[in-house]
C-alpha cells in the first residue's frame, strides 16, 4: 500500500486519474452506508412504527455525536496529509496516535452522557411516552459504546489522509454486509435462535462498529502510519488538532440546529409539504455521493501538495476536483429532473405529494453543480488547514438564506414546496461562490 499520493508534476489527464483513484472508493463507501441505512430502517419497520420512530429520534441525536467525531477526523486529515506530503512521517504517526486518543476520550464522554441522560435527551427531541420507552433502550445500547463510532471515523480519516481510500472502502463493504446479516438474525432470529427485536437491531449496529474499529486499526498497523497506541509520550500536536477540529465541529452543529429550525418552519406550511420535503430529501441523498467522495480526494490532495510546498499544484487539484464533482452531480441533476415523478411514486401514491416531490427535485436538479463545488471546496479548504471558512459559509447559508428563505418564500409568499427548495438552492449557490472565493484567495495569496 502506498504511503501517499506521489508528489510529482502531472498532466491534466494524470490529475484526473489521481482524483478518481482517490474519490471513487470514497463514493462507493458512502453509497454502501446509505443503502445499509435504508435496509436497516426497512428491517426495523417490520417490528412496528413505534420502533421506527424510536430509531429515527435516536439517530437524530447520534448524528450530533457523529458531527463532533467527524470534526476530529477533519482536523486529523488536514494535519496528517500535510506531514505526509512533506515526508515527515514520524510527525504524521504522532498525530495519528494523538487523534486516536482524542477520539477515545470523545467517545467515552458521549457514552457517559448517554448512560445518564438518555431519557431527558429523547424527551427534548419530542419523544412520546411509548416512543421514549423503546427509544431509551435502543439509544443506550447504540450510543453508550460511542467510542466505536468515534474510532471508526478517525481511523478511516487517518488512512484516507495518507492517500489510501481503498482500504476504508473494503473494510466498509465487509462491515456493511456483516451489519445486514447481524440485523436479520438479531432482530428476527434464526432457526432455534430467538430474535430480540429493537434491542437486536441496536446490538447488530454496535457489533458491526466494534469489528470495523478493530479491522481499520489493524490496517493502519500494516501501513506507513502504524503507531503504538499504548505508548506514553507528549502530545505536541493535540492543541493544533483541537484548533482545527473546533470550527469543523461548530460548522456541523450550526447545520444541525439550522435543520431543526427550518424543518419546524416547513411543518408550519403543511403536512403534505413536510411529507414531500422528507421524501425528496431521501431521494436526493444519493446525488450527494460523488460530492462527498471527491471532497475526501480534495482534502488529501490539497493537504499533501501544500505539505510538499507545491501551492500551485494544490490549487489546481482543488479546482480540478470541484470541476469533476460538478460534472458528476450535473449528470445526477439531469436524472433527478427526468425521473422525479417516477421516484416520488415509489414512496407514495398521493397525487398532490407526488407533484410536490417532483417540484422539489426539479428545482434541486439545477442546484446540483453548486452543491458539488461547495462540498469539494469545503474539503479542499480543510485540507489546507482552513476549517473556519466552511463554518462561515454554513452559518451564513443556513441561517440567512435557507431559514430566512423558507420563512419568506414558503410561508409569507405562500410558494409552498417551491419556496422551500428555492431557498435550499440559494443556500447552495451562495456557499459555492463564497468557498470558491476563499479557496482562490487562500492558495493564490500565498503563491
Amino acid at each position: 500500500m502506498a504511503a501517499h499520493v506521489e508528489i510529482r508534476d502531472t498532466t491534466p489527464r494524470e490529475k484526473l486519474s489521481i482524483i478518481l483513484a482517490l474519490g471513487v472508493p470514497a463514493m462507493i463507501e458512502n453509497l454502501l452506508q446509505t443503502v445499509v441505512g435504508f435496509a436497516d430502517t426497512l428491517f426495523v419497520s417490520r417490528i412496528g412504527l413505534t420502533e421506527v420512530t424510536a430509531v429515527g429520534i435516536s439517530n437524530a441525536l447520534l448524528n450530533v455525536y457523529l458531527a463532533l467525531f467527524l470534526a476530529i477526523g477533519v482536523g486529523t486529515s488536514s494535519m496528517i496529509a500535510k506531514r505526509v506530503g512533506a515526508g515527515r512521517m514520524d510527525e504524521a504517526r504522532q498525530i495519528a496516535r494523538q487523534a486516536a486518543w482524542l477520539s477515545i476520550a470523545a467517545g467515552l464522554l458521549f457514552g457517559v452522557v448517554t448512560l445518564f441522560f438518555a431519557e431527558p435527551l429523547l424527551e427534548w427531541m419530542g419523544a412520546e411516552p411509548e416512543v421514549l420507552r423503546a427509544g431509551s433502550l435502543y439509544f443506550r445500547i447504540v450510543a453508550v459504546p460511542s467510542v466505536f463510532i468515534s474510532l471508526m471515523t478517525v481511523f478511516g480519516s487517518i488512512l484516507r489522509s495518507a492517500g489510501d481510500t481503498k482500504t476504508p472502502m473494503k473494510v466498509g463493504i465487509w462491515i456493511n454486509l456483516l451489519h445486514l446479516a447481524l440485523d436479520y438474525v438479531l432482530i428476527f432470529g434464526l432457526l432455534a435462535f430467538p430474535g430480540f427485536g429493537l434491542a437486536g437491531a441496536a446490538a447488530a449496529t454496535v457489533l458491526a462498529r466494534l469489528v470495523g474499529s478493530v479491522a481499520l486499526f489493524r490496517q493502519i498497523q500494516k501501513s506507513p502510519l502504524a503507531f503504538p497506541l499504548l505508548r506514553q509520550g507528549k502530545h505536541p500536536h493535540l492543541l493544533p488538532l483541537l484548533q482545527l477540529s473546533g470550527p469543523a465541529a461548530a460548522e456541523r452543529l450550526i447545520m444541525r440546529l439550522g435543520q431543526v429550525l427550518y424543518m419546524g418552519l416547513i411543518v408550519r406550511i403543511g403536512t403534505e409539504v413536510y411529507a414531500a420535503h422528507t421524501i425528496a430529501g431521501n431521494i436526493e441523498i444519493f446525488s450527494y455521493m460523488p460530492g462527498y467522495g471527491l471532497a475526501v480526494a480534495a482534502t488529501t490532495l490539497v493537504g499533501q501538495y501544500l505539505g510538499a510546498n507545491r501551492r500551485r499544484d494544490a490549487y489546481r487539484y482543488g479546482i480540478y476536483t470541484a470541476a469533476v464533482a460538478a460534472v458528476f452531480m450535473g449528470l445526477a441533476g439531469i436524472l433527478l429532473f427526468v425521473l422525479a415523478p417516477a421516484a416520488a411514486s415509489w414512496f407514495t401514491g398521493e397525487g398532490e405529494v407526488i407533484g410536490n416531490v417532483t417540484t422539489a427535485l426539479r428545482i434541486d436538479a439545477f442546484a446540483q453543480p453548486f452543491l458539488a463545488v461547495g462540498l469539494v471546496l469545503a474539503g479542499a479548504l480543510q485540507g489546507a488547514g482552513d476549517t473556519k471558512s466552511p463554518m462561515y459559509s454554513t452559518a451564513i447559508g443556513m441561517w440567512l438564506i435557507r431559514v430566512a428563505g423558507v420563512y419568506v418564500l414558503g410561508i409569507q409568499l405562500q410558494l409552498g414546496i417551491a419556496g422551500v427548495w428555492l431557498s435550499i438552492a440559494g443556500d447552495q449557490a451562495l456557499r459555492a461562490g463564497f468557498l470558491f472565493w476563499r479557496f482562490r484567495r487562500e492558495l493564490r495569496m500565498g503563491g
